[in-house]
């Protein structure tokens, strides 16, 4: 291969890797052949992938430490190298041991765990509020603080447009501030769903007659977040994506303007409910 063949190859590669880069430096979603968790955005999703990483460094070691007493004591104890077996049936030491280390492993994994566990449940902090309802088989989104209530569908694939991901996008994605600590009051209408996006690392139940509360810190930049419903709720259940879409402060603000507009004869469901109770 001479020289510009070489160079062409290259040249072919950092094309691909920069159309790679391109395609998802503002998106989180999954990729093909990917390994391990999306990258992590916000607070608690770095937190729960640090958990996850430091607990396959854990689980790895142990693998490794027992298939090696396997295989020592395959090779140490087999019939040909060992034909008179040991009568020992205790051993201080050793049960001392394996009792002992095990409880050490489960304290190391647990305090990281708890503190994880209740980080994740200081909704009291959040700077906004949104109600996520699932519906056979679409979500809405409420901003009460707004007034403002739509649903959102998966795109069909026949109408796809430039950028947009198949089985993924939808017509009307949860739109956010970035850098906003949002609280989400998570409810259903019918069958069980769940709310599921694994970048921002959440994933909460919908429950009809039943409010679950989660939070999300949405990451400064413009972005958008992809995840799906991962109950199983019935045939549709696999074309209920959720697509969560940061803004900047000013185009946050022009959305919302619009928003208030476009779904202004929309009925929205808490004022609605506090209207009737009045």
């Amino acid at each position: 291969m001479n020289l510009r063949s070489l160079l062409s190859a290259a040249m072919s590669v950092m094309m691909a890797f920069g159309l790679l880069f391109a395609s998802t430096a503002f998106a989180a979603e999954p990729q093909p052949w990917q390994l391990g968790l999306q990258d992590p955005a916000g607070s608690i999703a770095e937190k729960a992938t640090s958990l996850h990483n430091m607990l396959l460094i854990i689980i790895t070691a142990i693998s490794l430490f027992v298939l090696a007493l396997l295989v020592y004591v395959c090779v140490r104890f087999r019939r040909s190298a060992n034909p008179n077996p040991s009568k020992t049936s205790h051993n201080t030491v050793i049960e001392i041991l394996w009792t002992v280390v095990p409880v050490l492993i489960l304290v190391v994994i647990a305090v990281p765990s708890f503190q994880l566990l209740y980080y994740m449940d200081k909704t009291k902090d959040t700077e906004m509020v949104i109600k996520v309802t699932g519906n056979q088989w679409y979500w809405n989104y409420e901003y009460p603080d707004e007034g403002v209530s739509f649903d959102s569908y998966l795109v069909d694939e026949e109408d796809l447009g430039e950028n947009e991901i198949r089985l993924l996008s939808v017509d009307n994605p949860m739109v956010v501030p970035a850098g906003t600590r949002i609280k989400l009051l998570v409810t259903g209408n019918d069958v069980m769903h769940s709310f599921f996006v694994p970048s921002l690392a959440v994933q909460i139940y919908s429950i009809a007659g039943r409010i679950n509360e989660a939070w999300i810190d949405v990451p400064e930049g413009t972005k958008k977040y992809y995840g799906q419903c991962n109950q199983i709720c019935g045939v549709n259940h696999a074309y209920m994506p959720i697509v969560v879409q940061a803004l900047n402060e000013a185009d946050y603000a022009e959305w919302l303007l619009n928003a208030k507009e476009e779904f202004a004869s929309a009925e929205v469901p808490s004022m609605t409910l506090m209207a009737s109770a009045n």
